[in-house]
C-alpha cells in the first residue's frame, strides 16, 4: 500500500470526510486516477462529494507532495500516491494502464556527464512504454 492515509494523519491534515474519501480512493499500489475516476470512485463512497472538493483536494495533495501527477502521451494527468517510494511506470501504449515499477540501477548515473550540457541533474522520470497483457492479446 502506499500509506497515504497514515502519512497524512502524520502531517496532522485536517480529515474531513470529503478529504477522506479522496485519499481512500487513491490509497494503494499502483493506483494512477484521473481526477474523474477519483470522483467517480468517491462520489459511489460518499455521494455529496463535490467535483470541486475532489479537484481541490487533488491538487492539495499534490502541493504537500504526498500524490504526484502523472502525465504519459497527452492523456489526462493521473494521481500517483507513491510518492515518497522512487519507481518508475510502465504505460500500455494501447489501454493507458501505468504501473509502477523498481528497476535495478540509478537512471541518473547512467547519464554520462557529455549529455549533461553543465546541468547539476537532481532526478530522472524513465517511462517504460509496451503492451499489457490484455492488449497484447487483442
Amino acid at each position: 500500500m502506499s500509506d497515504l492515509l497514515g502519512r497524512l494523519r502524520g502531517r496532522g491534515w485536517r480529515m474531513t470526510a470529503q478529504r477522506r474519501v479522496v485519499a481512500e480512493v487513491l490509497d494503494g499500489d499502483h493506483v494512477h486516477l484521473t481526477a474523474d475516476e477519483v470522483l467517480a470512485r468517491a462520489t459511489a463512497r460518499l455521494p455529496e462529494v463535490s467535483r470541486a472538493t475532489v479537484y481541490n483536494t487533488l491538487g492539495e495533495l499534490v502541493a504537500l507532495g504526498e500524490v504526484t501527477e502523472v502525465s504519459t502521451d497527452g492523456r489526462a494527468k493521473r494521481y500517483d500516491p507513491n510518492a515518497h517510494r522512487p519507481h518508475h511506470h510502465l504505460v500500455c501504449s494501447g489501454c493507458g494502464t501505468i504501473r509502477d515499477v523498481h528497476p535495478a540501477g540509478d537512471p541518473l548515473a547512467d547519464l554520462p556527464a557529455s549529455e549533461r550540457f553543465g546541468f547539476t541533474v537532481s532526478g530522472a522520470e524513465v517511462i517504460y512504454r509496451g503492451l499489457c497483457p490484455d492488449c497484447a492479446r487483442s
